[in-house]
């Protein structure tokens, strides 16, 4: 999204020392850090990449947060789903535009606003209210009001089922993926994908088992690591520490019986 910074856009500030905070504008509002006050009205009306000094020198650029930046930094009311992890899940279950799509649980809404953006129309299953209320609104914050005509959040339990029989892809954040596996097999069409995102092998073993037995075939498990470098002129080493392991993601094609 070009053009200027206005009031209610979100922004992030990003210091000498790389650390970055996220900030939505608001006219007459204050930015408050250790190094000092940045006023909001100074970042209105600016263009991105914009330097600004605060009230005891410290030096911040100006931004508009991708979608990884958002996903840290949103407000939030479950764990998240990290962007190491979003991408790959994207392509596992194949998320095209127009794409329908049953995702549960939705925590934070930090897969669902990926899978939204992606061109997904999604239906979601969420036991908690006040995590539902929250992807909602960090849904609107990230991707606009619009996003909300393809996004259907409904306190259900997936356990005890799934309403329809035409969807595309059904992707899964809960503790026990495997009790969704029959009704997954009703709910999908043939050929459609099943993705689980599960921290846990023991979860891993038993969502399989359910696959196997419910007609789900092509079955893979993998694991994404995310390892820096320390680039500097001709010294260039691995970074001594790295983002590991998060979850395992499952992913299989309904076939039938």
């Amino acid at each position: 999204m070009a053009g200027l910074f206005g009031e209610g856009d979100q922004v992030l500030l990003v210091d000498r020392k790389q650390r970055r905070y996220l900030v939505e504008l608001s006219v007459g509002a204050e930015f408050h850090t250790h190094t000092g006050v940045i006023a909001h009205d100074v970042i209105i009306g600016a263009d991105e990449g914009v330097s600004l000094r605060s009230s005891r020198g410290g030096i911040f650029i100006a931004f508009r947060p991708t979608l990884a930046d958002f996903v840290l930094k949103m407000p939030r009311g479950a764990q998240v789903i990290y962007p190491k992890d979003l991408g790959p899940i994207l392509m596992l279950a194949d998320v095209f535009p127009g794409a329908r799509v049953l995702e549960s649980g939705v925590g934070s809404g930090a897969l669902s606003m990926t899978m939204l953006r992606a061109g997904a129309d999604i239906t979601g299953y969420e036991l908690r209210e006040d995590f539902a209320v929250r992807a909602r609104a960090n849904v609107v914050t990230m991707l606009g009001e619009s996003a909300l005509e393809r996004y259907d959040v409904q306190l259900r339990d997936v356990y005890e089922g799934i309403d329809g029989d035409a969807f595309d892809r059904v992707v899964l954040d809960l503790p026990e993926p495997w009790q969704v596996v029959p009704h997954a097999a009703g709910a999908l069409h043939l050929g459609g994908i099943i993705v689980a995102y599960t921290p846990s092998i023991t979860q891993v073993t038993r969502f399989r088992e359910a696959l196997d037995e419910h007609g789900f075939r092509f079955a893979e498990t993998v694991e994404v690591l995310n390892r820096t470098w320390h680039v500097e002129g001709q010294a260039v080493r691995p970074d001594h520490r790295m983002v590991a392991h998060t979850a395992f993601l499952t992913h299989a094609r309904l076939l039938g019986p």
